[in-house]
């Protein structure tokens, strides 16, 4: 690992500027494509990229969206989910996932992670229905699936549906079944910073039902079919034609996106060994029955450091972030769900501890060494202080 003065280089969390600019060319003609057609919304642009992520998907259908939130709640409406129904999902998560819940008048039912995986554990699971449970949403956080052969067969024994919250996951696989496809419906988003981002957002939903697919595209666009005749009370939630021009671009790299970024965690687990620090943090664990494919590379620090490296790292000029740093459950918009401080343990634990660092494919081995090099000084920093 490089000795250099990490105190003049910077890294950045992520600049997805990097690999776009690698595809400028070809994304700027399909834009340009799309322009002299005229057909913003509904070109055939759109329907290519549905067939290829249900190919990647293996599903029967894709439906796009404009967004992964969209992805959530359209679900959640094709399922008919009502006011005063539950939904059990984990606290450990983008707002999305709870808000869409919310957003249909039904209550989500925050349940406790695994401490390794940090996706929502089954036991909990299992443990949280009642006479009023009408879904469970799992998600495959920082681009590792749930275990999703136990919810899914808790699932089956209360005849649940699962909605698959996979807007990180997005060519992740779990038990060689790719994420989106162990459940009823998959969501998964396009939003920049994922493995396969646009320029703008972006949604899809994916299902081997039939029916349930054409409800989804039904509801996508304002429950009309044909047009000015509705069928159902949908929303206005269509993928622009642009945004799937862009991703048919970016689509045939994602296979070498994740290969780079599963490289990067490698490498990182190597340099954290060699530099002596799995003493001090805790290495993102990947289970043996998944594909990671590592949206994101989150360390655990734990001893109460966790801020005060993540200061040290910002003044160096170090990327970093924290996802998440207050669990849904402690959110001021949920205080009236009745959680408290202490109920979700590892979910708490877990905010107060996990720290993220730089994985985005085009990631440098110097910059990466740049990155251990300054945990390493703060903890030889930290080791000086306390012995003198």
């Amino acid at each position: 690992m490089s000795k250099e003065n990490t105190t003049k280089s910077s890294v950045p969390l992520l600049d997805v500027n990097r690999g776009n600019s690698l595809l400028r060319d070809e994304i700027l003609a399909s834009i340009a494509e799309v322009v002299d057609s005229g057909r913003f919304l509904h070109g055939p642009q759109v329907g290519e990229l549905e067939c290829t992520v249900a190919g990647l998907c293996q599903t029967k259908q894709a439906i796009a969206c404009a967004s992964g939130s969209d992805a959530l709640l359209l679900a959640l409406m094709a399922l008919d989910i009502q006011s005063g129904d539950e939904v059990i999902l984990p606290s450990f998560t983008f707002f999305a996932t709870a808000s869409a819940v919310a957003r249909m008048g039904a209550n989500p039912v925050f349940v406790d992670i695994d401490p390794k995986t940090y996706n929502i554990c089954p036991d909990a699971v299992e443990a949280s229905v009642t006479s009023r449970t009408r879904a469970i949403m799992p998600v495959h956080l920082f681009g590792q699936c749930a275990a999703m052969d136990k919810i899914t067969a808790i699932a089956k024994k209360h005849d649940l549906p699962v909605i698959e919250d996979a807007a990180q996951a997005i060519g992740a696989e779990y038990m060689g079944r790719p994420a989106g496809a162990w459940g009823d419906i998959g969501c998964l988003s396009f939003y920049p910073t994922k493995n396969l981002g646009g320029m703008g957002d972006g949604g899809m939903m994916v299902c081997s039902d039939t029916e349930m697919a054409a409800k989804l595209r039904l509801l996508a666009s304002h429950g009309m079919q044909p047009r000015y005749y509705h069928k159902l009370v949908g929303i206005n939630s269509r993928l622009d034609t642009i945004q799937a021009a862009i991703l048919n671009v970016k689509i045939a790299h994602l296979q070498s996106y994740c290969d780079a970024r599963q490289k990067n965690a490698a490498r990182y687990a190597e340099l954290f060994t060699s530099a002596g620090l799995t003493e001090c943090v805790e290495l993102p664990y990947q289970s043996p029955h998944a594909l990671h494919v590592w949206n994101q590379f989150g360390i655990r620090v734990p001893g109460g450091m966790r801020d005060s490296l993540r200061k040290h790292l910002t003044e160096l000029g170090i990327g970093n972030e924290v996802y998440y740093p207050v669990p849904l459950h402690q959110q001021e918009c949920f205080r009236d769900l009745g959680y408290t401080d202490g109920c979700l343990p590892q979910t708490e634990k877990a905010a107060k501890e996990i720290l993220h660092l730089p994985i985005y494919p085009d990631l440098t081995e110097r910059e990466q060494d740049t990155v251990v090099n300054g945990i390493k000084q703060f903890y030889e920093s930290a080791s000086l202080r306390r012995a003198a």
